[in-house]
């Protein structure tokens, strides 16, 4: 930058202001789909014993919860879908083997 552009230059640093994001209420935030389809893989992945809906609910869980904005009401939600994955993913791999398969 030359000498003769810094002299010439129409912004002021005492009027710049830092940005402050306006608050939202949590009905206004937007849905976490993730978490959602966490409950959605955990529960088909307990009621159905499908091992690969139990991982994926895992892995939406750990999506939902890299994406947390509003602790208060994500936290049950995605506790709850870990607990669906967890119970699933135990029950499928400790748990006795599904009636009609072979082992």
């Amino acid at each position: 930058m030359s000498s003769s552009q810094g002299n010439n230059d129409p912004r002021m640093p005492s009027a710049a202001k830092p940005y402050v994001a306006p608050p939202v209420s949590p009905q206004d935030m937007p849905i976490d789909y993730a978490g959602f389809i966490a409950v959605l893989f955990g529960v088909a992945g307990v009621m159905f014993r499908y091992k690969l809906s139990s991982w994926l609910a895992l892995i939406f869980c750990a999506q939902s919860v890299a994406n947390m904005r509003n602790v208060e009401n994500d936290l049950k939600q995605v506790m709850m879908a870990m607990m669906f994955s967890l119970m699933g993913l135990m029950t499928i791999y400790f748990g006795p083997p599904r009636p009609g398969k072979q082992s």
